[in-house]
C-alpha cells in the first residue's frame, strides 16, 4: 500500500484534527449528505498542490480554513498531511516514508513541506510527477467530475489521458524546456540589444585604434630615421668641431707669435730711421690693423646673429606647422624623467673621455638643454604662440641691418686704411732702399698676420655654424626624447657603414626634412593613446564576452529545440501507444457494463481558427478575416450501444454517460495503474444491477491500485475493507468513524 495516512486539520468542515488509516486496497468513506465527506476528496487535491480554488470548491484560498461556527471560532490555518510508502523509491527520493504536507494560512500564504523541510510547489510537484500522481490527474474523480472527460474538448481530453498515461514528467519537462527557450531568446534579444548600444562607440574606437595602430608605425619610423639622424649629426658635429678648436687654437697661437714678431720688427724699424714716412707708415699699419680688427667684431657679431636667426626662423615655422594641426601637448612628470635621462646619458658619456673639450661641450650642452626644455614647457602649455619669436626675429633683423651696415662702413675703412697702407710702403720704397731688412721684415710679418687673421675669421665663422648646430641637435635630441622615448638616446649604438664626417650637408638636410614630415604626420594622429587603448580594450572585451555570450544562448537555443523535438517524439510515440491499449480496455470494460456494444477512442485533427483584423491597406469589403493557425491533435470518443442507434455522446442518457466515463477511467487506470485511485460518488447513478458490475471492476482495479471510494452505494460499500464514517453535529464540524469490516464480520459471527 503506497497511501498510508491522512490527517486533515483545519480544512473545511474538519476544525479539529482528524486522521484516517489506509492499511486495506478498498476503503470507503460514507456519511450523509453535508455531512463533509467529499471534502476528504479535496483534502487530497490540496495538499497534492492543487492551485485552482474553484476545484476545491471554493473562491480563494481562505474558504479552504474553517470558517467558524456558534461553537467554534474560526481557524487561521488549514493543513492536510499524506504519508506514502517509498520503500520500492517508487518516488525520487532517498527516504523509505514520505509525508507532503500543506499549509495555508488565512493571508493566503502557503506552505509546503516534504518531510518537515520546506520546499517549493514545483519540488512537490516533480516529486509526485515521477510516480504518475498529480493534484488535477485521472486518479482523483471529484464529485459531479465523472462526467468531465465526455463533456471535455478533444483537446482537453488528450491532456487528460496524457495525465493518465504517465507523461506529465515529459510535459512538465517540455513546458521548463519551452520557458527556458522562451527566456534565452529574450536574453538573446537584450544581449543583441546591448550590442547594439555599444556598436557606435565601438566603431569610434575601433578607427581611434587603427590611428594609434598608424601612429605606433610613424613612430617606428621616425625612431629608425632619428637613430640614423642622430648618429650622423652627432659624429660629423663632434668631429669638425673638435677639428676647429684645435685648428682656431694653433691658428691663435701662431698669430700672437706673429703679432709679438711684427711689434719686435716695428720697434727696430722705429730705431733705425724716425723719418716722416716711416712714422706714416707705422700709423697707417695700426690704422689697418684697427679697421681689420673692427671689420672682424662685426662679421662675428653679424655671424652670430644669423644663427639666431637661423635659429628663430625654424622655431617659427615648426610652431605654425603645428599650430595646423590639433594637438593638445602637455608636459608631464614622463617628459621631466626624460630630459633627466638624457641629460643623465650625455653626463655619463662625458665622464668616460679624458678629454677637457668634450667635457666642456657637454656641459655646454646640459645648459642648452635645460633652457631648451624650459623654453618648450613655456610654449607647450597650450598651442604654441609665435608672436614672442615673431618679436625676437623683428629685433634681430633690425640689429642686423645695423650690422650690415656697419660692416659696409667697416669694409670701406678697412679698403681706404689698406690703400693709404700702401700708398706709404710706395713712397717709401720709391724714396729709400728696397734692401733694408727691417723694413722687408715688417712688411713680410704684416702680410702673414693679415693672412692669419684672414684664415682665423674664416675658421671662427665655421666654427659658430657647427656650433648653432650643435645647439639644434640638442634641441632635436631633446624632443625625440619627448616623441620616441628613452630609446631615443641609443642612437650611438648604431652602426652606420661608410663614411660620415666627409658626407654631404645636402643628404643631411634632407633626412632632416623627412623627419619633420614624420613628426607632423605623427601629430595628426592625434594624442591620449594609453587611454584610448584602456578604454577600447575594455569595450573590446565587453563585445566579446557579448559574442560569446551569444553564441552560448544560441547554443542553448538550439539544444532545447532539440529537446522539445525529442520531448514531443517521446509524447506522441507514448501516446500513441497508450491511445490503443486504453482504447481497447475502454470496448472490454464498456462491454462488461453495457453487456455489449462497443467503444474506442479516435486521433483527430482540431484546426483552431481566429478573426484578425485586416488593415487599411487591404481591398476587402469586410473588416475581419479568418486565419488558421497550427491544427492541433485531438481524442473523440466513439460509443455503441446495444441494440440501440447512437451517434454521438450528447443522445446518451445520464446514467449511459455515467456508465461510459466510468468504464474510460477504469480503462486509463489500467493501462497505466497509479498508486492510489479516489472516486467521490462516481456510483451514484447506477442502479443495482450495474452497481455489481461497478462493484466487481473496483474489486478487479484494486488489484493493481489502492482504492478510495466516497460512497452512499451498498454494493461499493460492501466491496472495502475499511469503512470510514463521516458525520457532523451541531457544532458544523465533521468527525470520522472507522470500521474494519473484516473484523467486524468476526465480531458479528
Amino acid at each position: 500500500m503506497y497511501l498510508k495516512h491522512l490527517s486533515i486539520n483545519g480544512f473545511k468542515s474538519f476544525a479539529k484534527k482528524g486522521e484516517l488509516e489506509f492499511s486495506s486496497a478498498i476503503t470507503s468513506i460514507v456519511g450523509p449528505n453535508g455531512s463533509g465527506k467529499s471534502n476528504v476528496a479535496e483534502s487530497f487535491r490540496f495538499v497534492l498542490g492543487e492551485q485552482a480554488p474553484s476545484r476545491m470548491r471554493g473562491k480563494k484560498g481562505e474558504d479552504l480554513i474553517w470558517g467558524g461556527s456558534d461553537a467554534l471560532a474560526r481557524g487561521n490555518r488549514a493543513s492536510v498531511a499524506v504519508t506514502l510508502d517509498n520503500e520500492t523509491r517508487v518516488f525520487p527520493i532517498d527516504f523509505d516514508e514520505i509525508v507532503l504536507e500543506r499549509v495555508v494560512h488565512r493571508d493566503g500564504a502557503n506552505e509546503y513541506l516534504i518531510n518537515g523541510s520546506q520546499v517549493r510547489l514545483k519540488d512537490v510537484q516533480e516529486l509526485l510527477a515521477a510516480a504518475n500522481i498529480g493534484p488535477s490527474g485521472h486518479h482523483i474523480i471529484s464529485q459531479g467530475e465523472a462526467d468531465r472527460i465526455l463533456s471535455a474538448t478533444p483537446k482537453e481530453r488528450r491532456e487528460m489521458i496524457e495525465d493518465a498515461l504517465g507523461l506529465k514528467v515529459y510535459q512538465f519537462k517540455k513546458t521548463e524546456a519551452s520557458r527556458k527557450l522562451d527566456k534565452t531568446r529574450e536574453n538573446i534579444d537584450k544581449v543583441e540589444s546591448l550590442r547594439r548600444e555599444v556598436a557606435p562607440h565601438l566603431r569610434f574606437l575601433e578607427k581611434q585604434m587603427k590611428k594609434i595602430e598608424r601612429a605606433v608605425e610613424l613612430r617606428e619610423q621616425l625612431r629608425q630615421l632619428y637613430a640614423e639622424y642622430l648618429k650622423r649629426e652627432d659624429t660629423y658635429l663632434a668631429f669638425h668641431q673638435d677639428r676647429l678648436e684645435r685648428e682656431r687654437n694653433s691658428l691663435k697661437k701662431e698669430l700672437e707669435e706673429k703679432e709679438q714678431a711684427l711689434a719686435n720688427a716695428k720697434a727696430v724699424l722705429a730705431k733705425e730711421g724716425s723719418g716722416e714716412n716711416r712714422a706714416e707708415l707705422i700709423e697707417a699699419e695700426n690704422t689697418l690693423t684697427e679697421a681689420r680688427r673692427t671689420k672682424q667684431d662685426i662679421v662675428r657679431e653679424v655671424a652670430t646673429l644669423e644663427g639666431q636667426l637661423s635659429f628663430l626662423e625654424r622655431r617659427i615655422k615648426t610652431a605654425r606647422e603645428r599650430n595646423n594641426v590639433d594637438d593638445k601637448l602637455q608636459i608631464s612628470y614622463v617628459e621631466l624623467d626624460k630630459v633627466v635621462t638624457s641629460l643623465e646619458w650625455e653626463v655619463e658619456k662625458a665622464t668616460k673621455s679624458d678629454d677637457v673639450s668634450i667635457l666642456r661641450r657637454t656641459l655646454k650642452d646640459v645648459v642648452h638643454t635645460l633652457r631648451q626644455f624650459l623654453s618648450r614647457t613655456i610654449e607647450q602649455g597650450g598651442r604654441s604662440s609665435t608672436a614672442e619669436e615673431e618679436r625676437e626675429y623683428e629685433d634681430l633683423t633690425n640689429k642686423k641691418t645695423e650690422l650690415d651696415r656697419r660692416l659696409m662702413a667697416a669694409t670701406k675703412d678697412e679698403a681706404a686704411a689698406e690703400e693709404h697702407h700702401r700708398d706709404i710702403r710706395v713712397k717709401i720704397e720709391n724714396n729709400e732702399s728696397e734692401g733694408r731688412a727691417a723694413e722687408r721684415e715688417v712688411f713680410r710679418l704684416g702680410a702673414e698676420k693679415r693672412e692669419c687673421e684672414n684664415v682665423f675669421s674664416r675658421l671662427e665663422y665655421e666654427y659658430n655654424a657647427i656650433m648653432r648646430d650643435r645647439d639644434e641637435f640638442k634641441r632635436e635630441l631633446q624632443e625625440a626624447v619627448i616623441l620616441i622615448g628613452r630609446g631615443a638616446a641609443d642612437y650611438f649604438k648604431l652602426e652606420i657603414a661608410g663614411e660620415i664626417v666627409s658626407e654631404d650637408r645636402t643628404r643631411q638636410i634632407e633626412r632632416r626634412r623627412e623627419l619633420e614630415k614624420l613628426k607632423i604626420r605623427l601629430e595628426e594622429q592625434g594624442g591620449g593613446g594609453e587611454e584610448i587603448e584602456k578604454e577600447y580594450k575594455g569595450v573590446k572585451e565587453r563585445d566579446d564576452f557579448l559574442v560569446r555570450e551569444v553564441a552560448d544562448l544560441r547554443l542553448s537555443v538550439e539544444k532545447l529545440e532539440q529537446l522539445i523535438a525529442e520531448l514531443n517524439t517521446e509524447l506522441d510515440g507514448r501516446f500513441s501507444a497508450g491511445i490503443d491499449k486504453i482504447s481497447l480496455e475502454f470496448n472490454r470494460f464498456f462491454t462488461l457494463m453495457f453487456g455489449g456494444g462497443g467503444a474506442e477512442l479516435n486521433k483527430v485533427k482540431v484546426v483552431k481558427r481566429r478573426r484578425t483584423a485586416i488593415s487599411d491597406d487591404d481591398e476587402l469589403l469586410d473588416d475581419t478575416a479568418e486565419s488558421e493557425e497550427k491544427a492541433e491533435e485531438g481524442i473523440e470518443i466513439g460509443v455503441k450501444l446495444p441494440n440501440k442507434r447512437v451517434k454521438g455522446l450528447e443522445m446518451l442518457s445520464g446514467g449511459e454517460r455515467a456508465l461510459t466515463s466510468i468504464a474510460l477511467i477504469f480503462a486509463m487506470s489500467q493501462v497505466n495503474p497509479p498508486l492510489f485511485v479516489i472516486l467521490d460518488e462516481t456510483d451514484a447513478a447506477l442502479d443495482e444491477a450495474n452497481s455489481r458490475r461497478y462493484g466487481d471492476m473496483i474489486e478487479a482495479l484494486s488489484k493493481r491500485s489502492q482504492l478510495i471510494l466516497i460512497t452512499h452505494n451498498r454494493e461499493t460499500m460492501s466491496r472495502a475493507g475499511i469503512l470510514y464514517g463521516v458525520t457532523m453535529g451541531g457544532d458544523g464540524v465533521s468527525k470520522l468513524l472507522s470500521v474494519r469490516l473484516d473484523q467486524a464480520l468476526a465480531v458479528a459471527k
